[in-house]
């Protein structure tokens, strides 16, 4: 295979205003939200030739946010910390705080977005 295994993700929300509001505030960014035929979806911003995959937030009757179940997505960061630190303002919830790994993988944080999913955080530092 010539590329990274993840090539797309979809985050489900149940409220998309506030989980945009959440995304930008927490990561810094602007969530930009298309209307599919009453499938909402919010694009993460992307640049052509940057390494890793793309997603968006997803709105639609089958898509349900967990907390404990399916999926574990991790966002890169430059310091887990960074975003840890917006998360609660936000309107999430901390569920491990910023850890060593190991020496030679880094750290992680753990948080709970405002619609429900446990979503992930990794660095170097």
């Amino acid at each position: 295979m010539e590329q990274n295994m993840v090539s797309w993700f979809e985050i489900p929300v149940s409220d998309m205003n506030r989980a945009k509001a959440f995304y930008d505030t927490v990561f810094q960014i602007e969530i930009q939200v298309q209307n599919f035929e009453g499938t909402l979806m919010g694009w993460f911003p992307w640049a052509e030739g940057k390494p890793g995959a793309n997603g968006s937030l997803i709105q639609h009757e089958s898509y349900k946010p967990s907390g404990t179940e399916g999926v574990l997505i991790y966002f890169a960061s430059s310091d887990v910390q960074n975003e840890m630190d917006r998360v609660e303002a936000a309107g999430g919830k901390i569920l491990k705080p910023k850890t060593q790994i190991s020496p030679e993988v880094g750290y992680m944080g753990l948080f709970l977005d405002s619609e429900g999913n446990r979503i992930a955080l990794h660095s170097r530092v």
